[in-house]
């Protein structure tokens, strides 16, 4: 158990961090932060960049067993902060306006605990994963050749949830977060003087034709194995300017599926729609893939053993606003291991997430530690 002055100095620790966020792919001094955090708990390995800024705490029994991984994020959102705490962020532009400062702090304090008290057999891996907001850390952490030093069994995360109630747990076996992936698509034509566009070659009637086709190929609605999305998030076209007939443009759209595997079908519908497109009207396209996330999938055994540790801690929990359109890369872990992703309620009435004036409750802290250490004991010992 934490110890009144640890959640003091881990409350003051998630404070210090808050103050100086760093986005995804640029986490070199938080990377450093918790490096230095861990010293004192001796862990028996420490693998820093992994997978770019990524940082990886084994504490090993010395017994043969099973490897559990406990995952969090080091990376802050590119949002100007509002907010009137002394802990506000300092870098104008960047806020930890997603608790990703709270899910480090928890996962210092589980590190406390087990320099106190380890497992009895096998190993604990504390991830401090770096760019998980676009959805590339996850995926570069297990295609690092030193994450088959660690090669977990059974992979566990704690994503802080407003909405729900104050300490209330989500989670249930299946669909948690889906997949998703950016596409972006470009248009190239020829500019022409405004009053003659037929001298030209403009990207107009695709990008209002593809506005609507794109959004026609996942309409939502029900959130079940059949969900699809896709959501027009930009749309830009030629210069700002009244005497020049646009020669390009270009179109953001998220792709949205319950599942990974139809998530490629759907791109390849979406790619195969805009050639054709600005193939019929003399265009060049172009496509680049961003921010891809894999669907987010809860383990059964793993899901058991997250649900019985919270009823042993009586920790209220179930499945309130469960399976969720949102996307997060933990899923990956998923792929080779036992996985379960856990969200930890906020409150019902708290600024969401990636609001401007959110701030990750430190009273969490203490709940999301007793849960990581009751799966630990529960699972090596």
């Amino acid at each position: 158990m934490l110890t009144n002055s640890d959640l003091v100095e881990l409350t003051a620790f998630r404070r210090a961090l808050h103050k100086f966020p760093e986005i995804s792919g640029e986490e070199v001094e938080t990377a450093k932060t918790i490096v230095s955090a861990l010293e004192p708990m001796a862990p028996t390995q420490v693998i820093s960049g992994l997978g770019g800024h990524g940082v990886a705490a084994i504490f090993d029994s010395g017994v043969e067993g099973e490897t559990l991984l406990f995952r969090c994020e080091l990376d802050a959102l590119p949002i100007h902060e509002k907010s009137d705490n002394e802990w506000r962020s300092k870098l104008d532009g960047k806020g930890h306006l997603c608790g990703h400062d709270g899910h480090m702090t928890m996962m210092l304090g589980l590190g406390r605990l087990l320099s106190r008290k380890p497992v009895a057999r096998g190993r604990v891996v504390l991830m401090f994963q770096p760019a998980e907001e676009d959805g590339s850390g996850a995926r570069a952490v297990v295609n690092d050749p030193r994450f088959d030093q660690i090669a977990p069994d059974w992979a566990f995360a704690i994503h802080n949830e407003p909405g729900r109630p104050f300490g209330y747990v989500s989670t249930r076996v299946g669909l948690i977060n889906c997949a998703s992936q950016g596409l972006a698509i470009r248009l190239t034509g020829k500019t022409a003087h405004a009053a003659d566009p037929q001298d030209g070659i403009s990207p107009a009637p695709v990008v209002a034709h593809l506005i609507n086709a794109l959004t026609e190929l996942g309409q939502g609605g029900a959130l079940d194995d059949d969900f699809k999305l896709v959501t027009i998030t930009h749309v830009n076209m030629g210069e700002p300017t009244f005497g020049v007939a646009p020669g390009e443009a270009e179109i953001y759209a998220t792709l949205r599926t319950a599942h990974d595997a139809p998530m490629a079908d759907m791109v390849a519908q979406a790619r195969r729609m805009a050639t054709n497109a600005a193939t019929t009207h003399g265009l060049d396209v172009a496509f680049e893939v961003c921010d891809e996330f894999a669907a987010s999938i809860n383990d059964a055994d793993a899901t058991q053993v997250a649900v019985g540790a919270m009823d042993a801690l009586d920790i209220p929990n179930g499945d309130f606003g469960l399976p969720m359109r949102a996307s997060e890369d933990f899923g990956l872990f998923g792929w080779n291991a036992k996985a379960a992703m856990l969200c930890l309620g906020v409150g019902e009435n708290y600024a969401a997430l990636h609001n401007p004036d959110y701030d990750f409750p430190d009273d969490l802290i203490p709940i999301g530690v007793s849960i990581y250490a009751q799966i630990a004991h529960d699972v090596l010992g």
